[in-house]
């Protein structure tokens, strides 16, 4: 299609990136042209670029040195914090894989991404590692490396394979790999959930990650300096959207980052008056819970210059409030874990709100609208179909998995799976989802993971999971149940059994049990029949 939307672009933003160098020279380049700027605070205090540049690279030296060699696997299983910043980097200099894992994750997941991935290290925390320790055995992990908490949490150090995260401090000369193959060589492996339901790890190259780091800088850069910038890390690291916002982007701009262990409305407005946080990437739950804050007049908000908001559509309503109380521009945009993430913005200053839009694609990106059922013939302005994109941001596929990569990736281009319109001017907006993925607290939930819990409950017949409604989290699990003839089972124990087995986002917040559900012709259930009935309820 016609490139309409180049038009909206602020003054000043190139429509296309150039060529971007991989992840290990990003940061090299940054410590090299701007070695006294801040890069990282925890509370040890700030460390500037040069001493993270050294510091990432002797723990590239020692992962090496103990055995993790180029395009090796080490999962990490950490919540935000300084060694998850400095990890990320020090794997990516390496030219070995990070995957990003969440650490709310029961063993049960834990173990799925560590096998899938093919992981042959782990760094996580004492708080952590009763989880990696429950399941260890059932692994190929051969060395785990724990991080002390001010929890002081006893560690066993008896397993030959657990060993502190000092050992990775441990003074070498540093080690950065050598021609490192943008294009192909992998960076990150991001784990999300499919229209199956099936776990699938997108294979993110260091072109990948650092495009799309550069395509956010351009968009961004009319409001937003190198060198001059301040970024609070409230999103999830191991989420695409946090770790490409808070942890990427701000070293391309030689920014300070500032982790948030732990997300509290007073918390998260406390640092960003503490520290004058400039730049904040959030999700719609983010806003509803900060703006609930009674005493929210009594913060100074005002060194923020921009606000980012994705994961799901953020109201109206909430965003004026927002910019009215901290004088920040907000843009909403749009992507998913295969495009690194992102492949829309809403330009950074455009005059003309777009109620709903999730912005337009973002420079050295194309975007069409193919129809639903053959994902062939190209649709025009107004008319619904499937989102397809293509660009340096887009993934080599899904690992091991050919089969599912050739169904979401055809001649370069991506098909999205969300369905989608464009108006005249470019603006693209999302109508319906072709998956039926659950977005709570801008955590991502496939149905298919949870209901497969509840299939292995031995009184349950039959079980679908929906997204409904909710105030705080924007989006909540409901399960419909059947029972086996002559069972009973209750709210509590249900949840409790799913508790074993799912991370605490995951778990039915309503259960509703049924003699039977709601099937089509040829036996499917009929999940958009719930949602109808379920909204008819909330209303």
């Amino acid at each position: 299609m016609e490139k309409i939307w180049l038009n909206e672009y602020d003054v000043g933003v190139e429509r296309i990136i150039k060529e971007v160098p991989s992840l290990a020279d990003l940061i090299e380049n940054t410590a090299k042209n701007y070695p006294d700027l801040p890069a990282l605070k925890g509370e040890n205090g700030v460390i500037n670029y040069k001493e993270f540049n050294r510091i990432t690279s002797v723990i590239a030296g020692n992962l090496r040195l103990f055995g993790l060699h180029r395009q090796e696997k080490i999962c990490l299983f950490l919540p935000n914090c300084n060694e998850t910043v400095l990890a990320f980097w020090s794997v990516v200099r390496g030219a070995t894989v990070g995957v990003m894992t969440n650490p709310l994750y029961s063993e049960k997941e834990l173990l799925t991404q560590i096998i899938d991935s093919d992981s042959k290290m782990l760094i996580t925390n004492d708080l952590l590692i009763g989880k990696v320790m429950g399941i260890i055995d059932k692994t190929k992990l051969e060395k785990v490396f724990v991080v002390k908490t001010e929890n002081n949490t006893e560690i066993d150090f008896s397993d030959e394979r657990v060993l502190p995260w000092e050992e990775l401090l441990m003074q070498n000369r540093g080690y950065t790999a050598k021609h490192i193959d943008s294009e192909n060589d992998l960076a990150l492996l991001q784990y999300t959930g499919g229209t199956t339901g099936i776990s699938k790890g997108c294979m993110l190259t260091h072109k990948n990650l650092s495009a799309n780091a550069e395509q956010c800088k351009q968009i961004f850069g009319v409001v937003l300096k190198t060198g001059k910038e301040k970024f609070v890390g409230v999103l999830p690291f191991f989420h695409i959207y946090g770790l490409q916002m808070s942890v990427i982007l701000p070293v391309l701009l030689a920014s300070e980052i500032i982790p948030v262990l732990r997300f509290t409305p007073r918390g998260l407005l406390s640092a960003i008056q503490a520290e004058k946080i400039t730049t904040m990437a959030s999700a719609p739950s983010i806003f509803g819970a900060c703006l609930s804050q009674k005493d929210i007049d009594s913060y100074d908000l005002s060194s923020l210059k921009l606000i980012i908001s994705g994961s799901a559509p953020l109201p109206v309503s909430q965003m004026e409030t927002f910019e009215k109380k901290t004088g920040a521009r907000i843009s909403e945009g749009y992507g998913l874990s295969e495009t690194s993430p992102v492949t829309h913005f809403s330009p950074a200053l455009g005059k003309v709100r777009r109620p709903g839009s999730i912005g337009v694609p973002i420079p050295s990106t194309e975007t069409k609208i193919v129809d639903v059922e053959y994902g062939v013939k190209e649709l025009g302005v107004g008319e619904h179909g499937e989102l397809c994109v293509r660009g340096p941001q887009v993934m080599k596929g899904y690992y091991k998995q050919p089969g599912q990569t050739e169904m979401v990736l055809r001649d370069g281009w991506l098909y999205t799976g969300d369905i989608a319109c464009y108006d005249k001017d470019g603006f693209f907006y999302i109508t319906d989802r072709k998956k039926d993925l659950i977005i709570s607290g801008g955590y991502n939930i496939y149905p298919r993971e949870v209901e497969e819990v509840l299939f292995a409950h031995p009184k349950i017949k039959e079980a679908v999971v929906i997204g409904i409604k909710d105030q705080i989290r924007g989006e909540a699990v409901k399960a419909f149940v059947v029972l086996n003839e002559g069972e009973t089972l209750d709210k509590t124990e249900l949840v409790t059994y799913c508790r074993k087995n799912l991370a605490n986002y995951k778990l039915p917040r309503e259960v509703e049990f049924r003699d039977s559900l709601p099937k089509s012709a040829v036996g499917k259930i009929l999940r958009r029949e719930l949602r109808e009935e379920a909204k008819k309820i909330k209303a």
